[in-house]
């Protein structure tokens, strides 16, 4: 896989090779048309108000833009019906943007364009991706908004969301819980939030001790918090031993 030559080699590139996909020339900032494969779709990227605000108008127009692209490429997939797909695509491309010496690579200023298509290229073919979340990498590559990249992929789950009536809740443990227990709590959630669907996703947390956290709602805000960790931090706050010396 592309990520992982780039994790373990210098990224020296001597040579471009033409893109796999076609893409459209070179858009204006402010409306990004982008045809898919699967039918006469177009995505269409307009900028958008934000529901949530930031301290700095710089990250108010980051957040701004990073909904515009992914609310356009969840148009497309939902027209396409092609929503689930599309999400298994953009799971596989945050796996390999979580690590630095890809964003490193393609958030450098001092390498071409041409030689970033090279490793898309590569990125799309090792992960199969669509036809148009291939096109969409290339756009974002093209228009230099690459370093969007995650805050697109958080807006794409809000939008996919949306379309789906489904709520997201993130598992934290210190070991992977089995997929009778995952059920559970994604029965417990969807109870408390009345969604339509629940998606779980896991995450492993050594510093919990034990048990487990659930974190839900639109910025993870909401925390069911059942963990070994947090029982001790409470009972340690309940206890004022003031001067009294411990004999060993």
């Amino acid at each position: 896989m592309a990520a992982t030559a780039l994790n373990q080699t210098p990224i020296t590139f001597q040579s471009s090779t033409p893109l796999s996909s076609q893409l459209h020339s070179k858009p204006a900032p402010s409306k990004i048309s982008l045809t898919s494969t699967l039918k006469s779709t177009k995505l269409t990227i307009k900028p958008l108000l934000r529901r949530r605000t930031r301290g700095a108008s710089g990250a108010r127009m980051a957040d701004s833009a990073a909904a515009s692209y992914a609310n356009a490429l969840a148009d497309v997939a939902k027209s396409n019906d092609t929503l689930e797909q599309t999400t298994a695509d953009l799971e596989k491309l945050e796996k390999i943007f979580a690590q630095e010496p890809v964003m490193k690579f393609f958030t450098n200023p001092t390498i071409i364009v041409e030689e970033k298509r090279k490793i898309v290229d590569e990125i799309v073919e090792s992960a199969a991706l669509q036809p148009y979340v291939a096109n969409f990498l290339n756009i974002l590559v093209d228009t230099k908004r690459i370093d969007l990249i995650k805050e697109i992929l958080k807006e794409f789950e809000f939008a996919y969301n949306r379309f789906t009536g489904t709520e997201t809740a993130t598992v934290a443990s210190v070991v992977a819980l089995e997929s009778q227990h995952l059920a559970q709590i994604a029965k417990s959630v969807q109870k408390m939030t009345g969604a339509k669907n629940v998606r779980i996703k896991t995450v492993i947390d050594p510093s919990l001790v034990a048990g487990f956290t659930i974190r839900y709602g639109e910025t993870g805000s909401k925390l069911i918090d059942m963990s070994v960790k947090k029982q001790l931090e409470e009972i340690t706050s309940q206890l004022d031993l003031g001067d009294i010396q411990l004999a060993l």
